[in-house]
């Protein structure tokens, strides 16, 4: 049976709130006026990239931000290859770990090419085996979990996040759930939690 691991991106493997909310507020201040803040990225990472731009920018049109999203990204995405963000304590060792025992996936509601800076960064392209996001396709996030799990022929998908909304997808794609409590979200259900990510390989030898 083969037994896939399943990643988030925010809030899971690393935080970049400040860098993001930097690298868009470098675009939305010349061309909305206002800057994009820490606490707004805290409160909308993990959305798709159209509800998230839409709830930190509610009056405005979605039609009217897409080109500014787009722009945004691109900036986040050029700046998060260069500079990186805060990985989580243990991160790197903790992974190098797991891919000896787990084959290990990444899927996340952000815009295509994020996944990548963040891999490309740390030199970790060897340790995940694929990845699939929101801006690749525009499917939700238990749709591209669910798609994970079928190419990659995964008998038991689990999937690491960190906010309720990534434990209703993990559910619906078909995959268990860890909740990853050290990050921005609490989750309603009964799950194996971790308070640190470096305790990832002894809660899944504990359920597998």
């Amino acid at each position: 049976m083969k037994t896939g691991i399943i990643f988030d991106m925010d809030g899971t493997l690393w935080d970049s709130s400040l860098q993001v909310a930097q690298a868009w507020s470098s675009v939305t201040l010349p061309k909305l006026g206002r800057e994009v803040t820490q606490e707004d990225m805290y409160r909308t990472m993990g959305m798709p990239m159209d509800e998230l731009v839409k709830a930190i920018f509610p009056d405005y049109e979605l039609s009217d931000l897409l080109p500014v999203m787009e722009e945004s990204g691109k900036v986040e995405n050029e700046y998060l290859a260069k500079h990186g963000a805060v990985l989580y304590p243990h991160l790197i060792e903790t992974v190098q770990e797991l891919s000896l025992k787990y084959p290990l996936y990444i899927v996340s509601n952000c815009q295509e090419g994020y996944i990548e800076a963040f891999l490309a960064y740390y030199r970790l392209e060897t340790y995940f085996e694929d990845y699939l996001c929101f801006g690749e396709n525009g499917r939700p996030k238990s749709e591209n979990i669910a798609l994970i799990i079928k190419r990659n022929q995964i008998d038991r998908g689990i999937y690491v996040g960190d906010i309720q909304a990534d434990y209703e997808a993990a559910v619906k794609g078909g995959a268990q759930f860890i909740h990853a409590a050290y990050g921005f979200g609490t989750v309603t259900a009964r799950v194996p939690e971790l308070e640190a990510f470096c305790e990832l390989p002894r809660v899944l030898a504990e359920i597998l």
